[in-house]
């Protein structure tokens, strides 16, 4: 009997250690493979913390800014950057998304819908669009989703900032994107004092101070 029980213990710790490896190695980002373990696990709730009742500065107008506020102290989307078949245009995934994602929500909030727009100018200009994923034509479903789209739309718009190290340059309501690593791009939504609204996992939150926290690549206003 003792001898079944340590083999059981054996096999539910090998079981544990490969959802660990297998999901940190399926991670973009290097960073939600504790979440994910858990929900193989189904124990996400452990980890799924909500930041809520950040208070918002009523002095602040932007839309994108309030949106942000709004979504943060009531929604906590967990990570999820799977690629998924969605309606157009308005469509969303099923979960609760990547990075991108919390940024084409607060968009739609203030009748941005990114997913239409993208798709419309790659429609008309798929060469001026990064080649990096070996299509050769646009696709609804992801094209908005991809941080190298979103950048180039809005660099197509007119929408640059200056990239500085000054955070006064950076107003809330900003979006800004971010190199987290060779290769490796990021997204999320300038709010006050260095805050940024992102989600790079487990879940969608607020962030003190990340605005300088990586390289910035992209500072866009709109």
């Amino acid at each position: 009997m003792k001898k079944k029980i340590k083999y059981y213990i054996i096999a539910f710790c090998l079981l544990f250690f490969s959802i660990i490896i297998y999901a940190h190695v399926k991670d973009p980002h290097g960073r939600v493979w504790d979440y994910r373990m858990l929900h193989y696990l189904g124990l996400e709730n452990l980890m799924a913390s909500k930041f809520t009742d950040y208070t918002l500065n009523k002095n602040i107008t932007n839309g994108i800014y309030k949106a942000s506020i709004q979504f943060a102290n009531t929604v906590n989307w967990v990570y999820d950057p799977t690629y998924y078949k969605i309606n157009y245009p308005n469509g969303d995934v099923s979960s609760g998304g990547a990075c991108t994602d919390v940024v084409i929500r607060v968009l739609r909030k203030n009748d941005i819908d990114l997913q239409e727009l993208i798709h419309e100018d790659m429609s008309s200009n798929f060469s001026a669009y990064p080649q990096k994923w070996g299509l050769n034509r646009p696709d609804a479903n992801i094209d908005h989703r991809r941080v190298p789209n979103i950048m180039k739309y809005f660099e197509r718009q007119g929408y640059n900032r200056a990239i500085t190290n000054n955070a006064n340059d950076y107003q809330p309501g900003d979006i800004v994107t971010w190199e987290l690593s060779p290769g490796t791009t990021h997204i999320g939504i300038v709010l006050e004092n260095q805050d940024v609204f992102h989600n790079m996992g487990p879940t969608s939150r607020i962030e003190s101070g990340f605005l300088f926290s990586h390289t910035i690549i992209g500072h866009y206003r709109i």
